[in-house]
């Protein structure tokens, strides 16, 4: 029967989203049910793509992608693919209409990641994030706000903008192995022996400055949607926080992070928050 194909497919996305990101799976774990299994299906899909570039150094990786790239395209014009990911992934893009455009934005910032090194200016380095983050924000708020086009285009702008919010903390948190490991900076004029508190700052700021207008989208979430989204924020505004605090010669050569009994305190906090309609 399909439906037990399907259902080891969900599993597999649930999976993947639970081993490849604690907090991540945490903040999913605060979505109304019946969205859960969608975003986790997201998950999973973005997650091996950015895998293939990031990880497989002993393999093909360019050859890799273009199977990845090939089965992804079947599986959102069959409706169906052999690989569990895409089959979880092709089944939520089909039923929220999740658009083209915004799946190969995604995958050709992924694509970028096989020979592109050096983000020199701001126009390839928002190129980049548009792809790798904010179309996954759009991706998830066309699964949060259902088919209301009405609802999905007054939130789109603050949906971009929390992720790409997200997204430079991964950058700043990930300085020293993107930098020493991947041989990548996402930062323009910026390499990690120049790295100071000044430009951290500047970092800084612009990353404060995208929350604050994704928080302007958050409190407007449908509710099945707010508490899962306002959890993840609230988890990123404390790393973006000790990030903060770090000076910059810590940042270059450790990775910083949220210890659990700290992650545990957020989401009591979070929980108050929404219980008594702070947010």
């Amino acid at each position: 029967m399909k439906s037990i194909f399907d259902e080891i497919s969900y599993q597999c996305s649930r999976n993947v989203t639970k081993a490849y990101s604690t907090s991540f799976s945490s903040a999913v774990k605060m979505l109304s049910p019946r969205i859960r299994q969608d975003i986790y299906n997201i998950y999973g899909f973005v997650r091996f793509a950015d895998e293939i570039v990031d990880t497989f150094h002993d393999y093909d990786k360019e050859r890799l992608f273009t199977c990845f790239e090939n089965d992804l395209d079947n599986a959102l014009k069959d409706g169906i693919s052999l690989n569990p990911v895409l089959n979880a992934f092709q089944y939520t893009a089909n039923k929220y209409n999740i658009s083209e455009e915004l799946i190969s934005s995604f995958m050709e910032s992924m694509k970028m990641d096989l020979y592109k090194k050096d983000y020199k200016s701001v126009t390839e380095y928002n190129e980049y994030i548009y792809g790798s983050a904010d179309v996954v924000g759009l991706m998830c708020l066309k699964v949060f706000t259902g088919n209301d086009t009405t609802k999905y285009d007054e939130l789109k702008e603050p949906a971009m903008r929390l992720g790409s919010a997200f997204q430079k903390i991964n950058f700043l948190r990930d300085l020293k192995d993107d930098t020493e490991g991947l041989d990548r900076n996402y930062f323009p004029a910026l390499n990690l022996q120049e790295m100071d508190d000044v430009i951290k700052r500047q970092i800084v700021e612009e990353i404060e400055a995208d929350l604050n207008e994704g928080f302007k989208g958050i409190i407007k979430l449908p509710t099945e949607a707010k508490f899962g989204v306002y959890t993840a924020y609230v988890y990123y505004k404390k790393l973006l926080k000790k990030l903060k605090r770090t000076p910059s010669v810590k940042i270059k050569s450790t990775r910083i992070r949220v210890p659990d009994y700290q992650k545990i305190g957020l989401l009591a906090k979070c929980y108050l928050d929404y219980r008594f309609n702070i947010i």
